[in-house]
């Protein structure tokens, strides 16, 4: 993932990210000739822990993949939009000068993988994981050998994702003059997509130095 300068985080923008951009694709190296196997999942990082926690059912083919080669990437991109021509053309130029471009935020974490099994540390690591998307409670705890869960413990297995390097990209328009930022920031209150509020609100944080 290319970074300049005015796209990286100088603090601690990324960490706070992540505490609500929690779902992403895992990419663990494939076998010899094939290409990398990639999965789609929720987890919960731990700033203080330096470290990620999630779970797969047993089935899943990654776990020999992570066995054989337990270095990962943990990848998540979200709030992103696309900048039709014009919003980016400078002043002073005709509107359709302006180059389109993608704005979106982007951490990848390198991780070793530590695979959990203890069906007492499974269940540490699950309610773990609940607790950071119930904090409101609601579901029983999990316990091994105790009732509702622990006769599901067995059908999957944990992981500790341990960071031990983090790439992170907040591009919006850092590197634009103040007017051209103004007239995306509108443009994108104007259209209201899905995404453009998220967008917007990166974009009138991040200064014309960057992040």
């Amino acid at each position: 993932m290319l970074i300049h300068p005015w796209d990286a985080p100088h603090d601690d923008t990324w960490q706070r990210w992540l505490t609500t951009h929690d779902f992403g694709q895992l990419a663990v190296n494939g076998p010899p000739g094939e290409p990398p196997l990639v999965q789609p999942l929720h987890f919960a990082y731990d700033a203080e822990r330096g470290e990620a926690v999630t779970h797969l059912a047993r089935p899943n083919p990654l776990w020999s993949a992570i066995e054989a080669a337990p270095d990962v990437l943990l990848s998540v991109v979200d709030d992103y939009a696309f900048v039709p021509g014009p919003w980016q053309a400078d002043p002073g130029t005709p509107p359709e000068h302006g180059v389109p471009t993608s704005l979106y935020a982007a951490v990848q974490l390198r991780c070793r993988a530590h695979v959990v099994d203890g069906p007492a540390e499974k269940a540490t690591l699950l309610n773990r994981q609940v607790g950071h998307f119930q904090p409101e409670g609601g579901s029983a705890k999990a316990a091994a050998g105790e009732a509702p869960y622990g006769r599901l413990l067995p059908g999957i297995r944990g992981l500790r994702l341990e960071v031990t390097e983090v790439r992170a990209k907040f591009k919006y328009a850092g590197k634009r003059s103040q007017a051209v930022r103004d007239r995306i920031a509108v443009g994108l209150a104007d259209r209201g997509r899905a995404r453009d509020a998220a967008a917007r609100g990166h974009v009138l944080r991040v200064g014309p130095t960057g992040g």
